[in-house]
């Protein structure tokens, strides 16, 4: 993005009444500020977890603040060496190397050097490496979150198509996908899609459709563009002439257009994260669950992390205030009312599937699913940018008409590359 900060002092940044800068009230309490993009119907449960991490102590105080995604990573840059600025932002682990890259991020390597706050050995792995940037970690495990593909029972029933039985590939989705896509006036304009896929302000959609045809944006390593690789082009071809061509899915959605798109019963399926379960239950949509259908060379599907990070700027007495909340919200406690409040399979591994009252959380974690998913673009330079500026702008272009596949993601790989060696 090209944008350098300018991190001044920030002074007891989120905090009122502490002229020494330590975030301490006069009443000897640590307030923090925290800005998330929780705003679905998985809110609640954040709050929920918050409410009862306040209640349990009365030396910090969590102060959230959701916001919709694209406006939080908008704001964030302006905002950390600002008096008002958040001490703690959650954001997709793929965000990290963007603000990191920029001094914009307090290292998090202390959190896990001891076992002063906890013990994190129970925590996933692959959530706690999913904040790792040129050798340091900048996160602490907010949620773990796969994708699964939804599909609504009773328009596939009325399509003439089995209602207890999705698409397994592609194949399957194409066959399934020209009876699912109804325009009942032949003007182009579909009143039912077979499929919600957003191509913007949205999780990583499209992305895992190269992995599957054995391409993707970036090699393995996170050092090389290989989204103009042979693969990655033909994956790429394929569904951008479903969407352009078959009409199975409005091109231009951002991701609450794809969920509003699912629940109000115009789109047959989407594939999406937990988040949405409650939402699409409360619309009364009878809905299944499966894996992502697989491609021609594997069914790998999104895991996608979001991490606790910290300003930069926070004071040592912040710090200690925020590890403390990070040890609470990877709790059994906090883990056990977020997934059950949320869905989201807990962070933790040693929380029994029995103590979780909420289905969807181990349905979610399904150690299948979990051993057949990937976290897009992690550890990777700019890897905001290149989502954001580059591939979504991209795909929008071919899915627009401007352009052929090879010649806009030849030049978009190009750009990727760049980004990359930018660090």
């Amino acid at each position: 993005m090209g944008v350098v900060l300018a991190l001044g002092a920030c002074a007891g940044q989120g905090t009122s009444g502490s002229s020494e800068g330590d975030g301490a009230t006069a009443g000897g309490t640590t307030t923090l500020t925290f800005w998330h993009g929780m705003t679905g119907p998985d809110g609640p449960a954040v709050q929920q977890v918050i409410d009862a991490f306040n209640a349990s102590q009365d030396e910090i105080k969590v102060e959230a603040e959701p916001m919709p995604w694209d406006v939080l990573y908008q704001k964030v840059l302006t905002s950390v060496s600002t008096p008002n600025g958040p001490d703690i932002i959650a954001m997709s682990s793929s965000n990290v190397p963007q603000y990191a890259g920029k001094g914009a991020l307090a290292t998090t390597d202390d959190f896990y050097a001891s076992s002063t706050y906890m013990d994190t050995s129970p925590i996933a792995d692959t959530a706690i490496g999913a904040s790792v940037f040129q050798g340091a970690n900048y996160g602490v495990p907010f949620n773990i979150s796969t994708m699964m593909l939804y599909w609504n029972k009773d328009l596939f029933a009325a399509a003439g198509l089995d209602p207890e039985v999705p698409p397994a590939t592609w194949d399957e989705f194409e066959a399934m996908a020209e009876k699912l896509t109804i325009d009942e006036n032949g003007d182009g304009k579909p009143e039912q899609y077979a499929i919600a896929m957003a191509d913007s302000a949205t999780i990583p959609t499209y992305q895992p459709l190269l992995w599957n045809n054995g391409g993707g944006v970036v090699n393995a390593e996170g050092t090389t563009s290989i989204v103009d690789s042979p693969e990655s082009i033909e994956a790429l071809e394929y569904w951008v002439s479903l969407l352009r061509d078959k009409k199975v899915s409005p091109i231009g959605l951002a991701g609450a257009d794809a969920d509003k798109l699912f629940q109000t019963e115009k789109a047959a399926m989407e594939i999406v994260g937990p988040w949405m379960t409650t939402g699409f239950e409360e619309a009364g949509i009878d809905f299944g669950l499966a894996r992502p259908f697989a491609g021609p060379t594997g069914q790998d599907t999104l895991a996608d992390v979001v991490s606790l990070t910290l300003n930069a700027n926070v004071t040592d007495a912040e710090k200690d205030a925020a590890y403390t909340f990070f040890a609470y919200w990877n709790s059994v406690e906090g883990q056990t009312t977020w997934a059950n409040g949320s869905g989201f399979p807990a962070l933790r591994t040693d929380i029994p599937a029995a103590d979780l009252t909420n289905k969807y959380s181990s349905i979610f974690g399904s150690a299948e699913l979990l051993d057949n998913s990937q976290v897009y673009l992690a550890g990777v330079p700019n890897a905001g940018t290149i989502t954001d500026s580059i591939f979504y702008p991209a795909l929008q272009r071919v899915l627009n008409g401007d352009g052929t596949v090879p010649e806009v993601f030849g030049q978009a790989s190009k750009d990727i590359q760049a980004a990359i060696d930018k660090g």
